[in-house]
């Protein structure tokens, strides 16, 4: 990189986003422009102590890039309205499909690379397989309006004409990692399990009311965000072909084996208790995910991932036992 040019991160103050940016502050990258709304005072320890050069509300990002759009040498667009429950459709609408496709525009123009976050929610119940092929994806079903919107924006990326010079749709699996404090309901199984535990020993389980599965052995694909924010700069840096590439381990893991390796992790007596799924995403619930990761694989992307059990302990043991941030 020149040195006035910079990298732009949207959703820089959630989840992925920041701990993307500690990362990129890790490989040396300080040049960051940081776009978010940054109102939640809950995010505001996921930048503590990263270096960037600007912050931009999310709402003025358009009119910020007009002025400096020569300086930007990529995008990273993680921002989203993340939540699954949330069945207004105009509000994904808004923030996943007409906001991705202004930064698709910019980057379109400008000659900017540009890697965004899809989702595996696009998959639905997997009737199509997880298979990142560019063939099945107007043929599938979401199970939310959330997944609808990413789904859309996909298709939508596919259709155009005009691209990016280098573009990739990251469909990410279950992630889980650092700095996931904020998301409360959304946060993943480990997080809520970890808590769990330290508050009563026993961990919560949704009781499975598919009878092709037993209680606790719904199975997903569960990726550690260091391999996540992996995937993001290697995409960048090698520049494959373009289009959607499937972001999960390939290897999928039941709910029991995600809680077993928390309980080994703090060396207590495994503890399930079994709860009915709630009633409000009971179905829409995905029993099995599991990405086909060879598109990836195919590309040059040769890094190992973690394993559930190695993601984990070091989830557990650096990060959540200590209220620390990446």
């Amino acid at each position: 990189m020149q040195e006035n040019e910079v990298i732009v991160v949207t959703g820089a103050a959630g989840f992925i986003g920041s701990y993307l940016v500690g990362y990129l502050n890790r490989l040396g990258f300080t040049q960051l422009v940081l776009v978010d709304d940054f109102s939640n005072e809950l995010k505001s320890p996921n930048l503590a102590n990263k270096k960037y050069l600007h912050k931009v509300h999310r709402e003025q990002f358009d009119e910020w890039q007009k002025s400096h759009k020569h300086l930007i040498k990529y995008v990273f667009h993680l921002g989203a309205r993340t939540d699954t429950t949330e069945m207004d459709y105009a509000v994904h609408k808004k923030l996943n499909l007409d906001y991705s496709k202004m930064i698709w525009e910019v980057c379109t123009e400008n000659s900017i690379p540009l890697v965004y976050a899809s989702s595996a929610a696009t998959y639905g119940n997997g009737e199509h397989g997880y298979t990142d092929s560019h063939d099945v994806v107007t043929s599938l079903h979401p199970l939310n309006p959330y997944g609808v919107s990413k789904n859309e924006f996909d298709i939508w990326a596919l259709e155009q004409k005009t691209t990016p010079p280098f573009w990739a749709g990251l469909k990410f699996f279950n992630v889980f990692g650092p700095n996931e404090y904020h998301k409360g309901r959304m946060a993943s199984v480990i997080f809520h399990a970890f808590n769990q535990i330290n508050s009563n020993g026993s961990v919560r389980l949704f009781r499975s009311h598919n009878p092709d599965y037993k209680d606790g052995e719904q199975i997903r694909d569960f990726i550690y965000v260091k391999d996540v924010v992996q995937i993001c700069t290697w995409l960048m840096e090698n520049q494959p072909a373009s289009g959607l590439y499937n972001t999960g381990t390939g290897k999928a893991r039941t709910f029991k084996d995600l809680v077993r390796a928390i309980f080994s992790t703090l060396q207590l007596p495994e503890n399930i208790e079994f709860v009915d799924t709630p009633v409000d995403i009971r179905d829409k619930y995905q029993y099995f995910t599991e990405a086909n990761m060879a598109k990836l694989r195919a590309a040059g992307y040769d890094k190992p991932f973690y394993t559930l059990e190695e993601g984990v302990g070091e989830y557990v043991n650096d990060y959540l036992n200590r209220k620390e941030y990446f």
